[in-house]
């Protein structure tokens, strides 16, 4: 049988694309080299599933995805948040919307989601084969001839879509397959590095941090003594660094700059500046005069990071708050507002949530999501270079990209 559409990889957007484009009449065969489809999908969101981002207007949206966001001006405008939120809703998942505009299912499942995607494959009556692996894809002229599998068999279609993703996750099956692939069908990538990652830092310290959930602090990034980044909300400490949004948020543009000689400061209490800080720290000093140093910051500081911030301060712990001086208390205070760690690398790949980098979108067209170079190919979701931050932002490029691609290919 020949296919009106094969797509590799089945993730959000291959499922998306193969759905939309077999709901309007084509027939679909969607290749998974894994067991099952979806298996980046369960993990997302910590198991939970941040199926969107419900930011209502289109250019807003679009700033969250940086200098390439235009290129999805299109494809969100046909179908953004409000679509697929209205997509699950009438799927029977039921979404909720939390802190900073994520969407979720109400029951906190990605299963749900995943069993909702699988259901319409099967209703657009999209054939699916699991376990089936690409070696290569071979092109006559500027078409697509057929794709030979790693178990020998060959598949024709009059059109292809890719949508293997990047090379977060690789345990998932995110390996960076498609890369090779369409560098030898003529197609420019841009290299692929690892994005919302967790990061290493030089400092043993973090270690007595481990598990710390840190809220509503600033961190930024130097490099040469030059701010470069800088992000609020909440981080986490690991055993060898920090995790958590704005970690993870920051992590591209870490790789980006080159890991050498970054620093980062974390500002413990950024709604204050050093004089309003300093003022309420000698307040507190002076209400309780005779207390010991080392119980002095409970009231300032999570329980876990208090014998930390002593131990670098170098004040006797035992000392009277009335006895600190300014000096003494001007080292606090730094280590309150710019406490220092080295960037040592990333976790990258293994870790990271998603890839930046990928297929050149210039080489894109991004209303339809077809190939400049190879007439019957298109392409869907993270293998695009497109990435954006936490939040749900990600798989709204795999819904966005993929219905586009579904949508347009058939008409």
């Amino acid at each position: 049988m020949k296919y009106d559409l094969v797509v590799i990889g089945g993730g959000p957007a291959g499922m998306m694309a193969a759905g939309r484009a077999g709901e309007l009449g084509a027939r679909v065969l969607l290749l998974e080299k894994n067991w099952r489809l979806g298996n980046k999908l369960l993990i997302t969101g910590k198991g939970r599933c941040n199926i969107t981002n419900d930011i209502e207007n289109v250019r807003q949206m679009t700033e969250h995805f940086g200098v390439n966001g235009r290129f999805l001006f299109s494809a969100l405008n046909n179908f953004g948040p409000e679509d697929i939120i209205e997509f699950f809703n009438n799927k029977g998942v039921k979404t909720k919307t939390e802190r900073g505009l994520r969407v979720f299912p109400e029951s906190d499942k990605s299963e749900d989601v995943l069993n909702a995607l699988i259901s319409y494959l099967e209703n657009s009556s999209v054939e699916v084969r699991t376990n089936m692996e690409v070696e290569t894809i071979l092109k006559e002229g500027k078409k697509i001839e057929k794709i030979i599998m790693v178990n020998g068999e060959e598949i024709e279609a009059e059109n292809f879509l890719i949508a293997t993703g990047g090379k977060s996750y690789s345990e998932t099956g995110s390996t960076g397959d498609a890369y090779k692939w369409l560098e030898d069908l003529g197609h420019k990538i841009v290299k692929p590095i690892p994005s919302l990652t967790p990061i290493r830092v030089r400092e043993k310290i973090v270690r007595d941090l481990e598990g710390l959930s840190l809220k509503n602090v600033e961190i930024s990034l130097y490099k040469d003594n030059k701010k470069i980044d800088s992000r609020f909300g909440e981080a986490l400490f690991t055993r060898s660094g920090m995790s958590g949004p704005i970690i993870l948020d920051m992590s591209k543009k870490i790789v980006e700059e080159g890991i050498e000689d970054i620093v980062m400061k974390i500002d413990y209490k950024p709604s204050l500046d050093f004089a309003t800080l300093d003022k309420r720290i000698q307040e507190d000093f002076s209400e309780s005069n005779n207390k010991m140093f080392k119980n002095s910051l409970a009231n300032l500081l999570p329980q876990k990071l208090v014998p930390v911030i002593i131990d670098l301060s170098e004040i006797d712990p035992d000392k009277k708050v009335n006895s600190v001086s300014k000096a003494e208390r001007s080292v606090l205070l730094h280590l309150l507002k710019e406490f220092k760690l080295h960037i040592s690398d990333v976790v990258g790949f293994p870790k990271s949530i998603v890839t930046a980098g990928g297929v050149e979108l210039s080489e894109v067209n991004s209303k339809t999501m077809k190939s400049r170079i190879i007439d019957n190919l298109y392409f869907a979701g993270e293998v695009l270079d497109l990435d954006g931050p936490t939040g749900g932002f990600n798989l709204q490029i795999c819904w966005s990209t993929g219905f586009a691609a579904g949508s347009y290919l058939i008409n």
